[in-house]
């Protein structure tokens, strides 16, 4: 039997490493979740993602797409909660690979049986799997969705409704 590949990821320390998105961004944390879904779905991988600074108080981890996702409520911070969730899930029956560059979060999550990965590495990583054959093969059959539809069929509504047919 396989065991699954699980990654659990400091998703602020990632995100200064991803083209195009930056920590000042005022949807940095939602980008990177965008992101992590298509590299998760792509890849066949769970992520965890750990994000500090809760947005708005409500429950924690949630699922976004294929990602999950953990705000760190203020007062506690990501790094800690990484560590935390390392210690209680590392088993024989999850391979986890911690993403970030972090010394500190990288000693931790050795001692406690995890595997790491700088974030600079797996920044790399996703672009190689977003750039693989099957991937850009499936990008060329990608078919739009309603909601796609419907924008363009609006964009050609309103941009024939300004021509002059004279």
């Amino acid at each position: 039997m396989q065991k699954m590949k699980r990654i659990v990821i400091d998703g602020h320390n990632l995100i200064p490493k991803v083209p195009g998105i930056r920590l000042q961004d005022f949807e940095d944390e939602n980008a990177l979740i965008e992101i992590l879904n298509e590299y998760c779905r792509l890849s066949r991988t769970q992520v965890e993602v750990f994000f500090d600074g809760a947005p708005t108080p409500g429950p924690s981890p949630r699922k976004s797409g294929i990602a999950h996702v953990h705000f760190v409520r203020k007062g506690l911070t990501a790094d800690d909660a990484i560590i935390a969730y390392v210690r209680n899930h590392q088993s024989p029956d999850f391979m986890l690979t911690v993403v970030s560059s972090d010394h500190r979060i990288q000693a931790a999550v050795k001692g406690a049986g995890a595997s790491t990965m700088t974030s600079e590495v797996f920044a790399v990583e996703m672009r190689r799997v977003f750039s693989s054959p099957a991937a850009q093969q499936e990008q060329k059959e990608k078919r739009l969705s309603d909601n796609e539809i419907q924008q363009w069929l609006n964009e050609f509504e309103s941009g024939q409704s300004g021509q002059d047919n004279s």
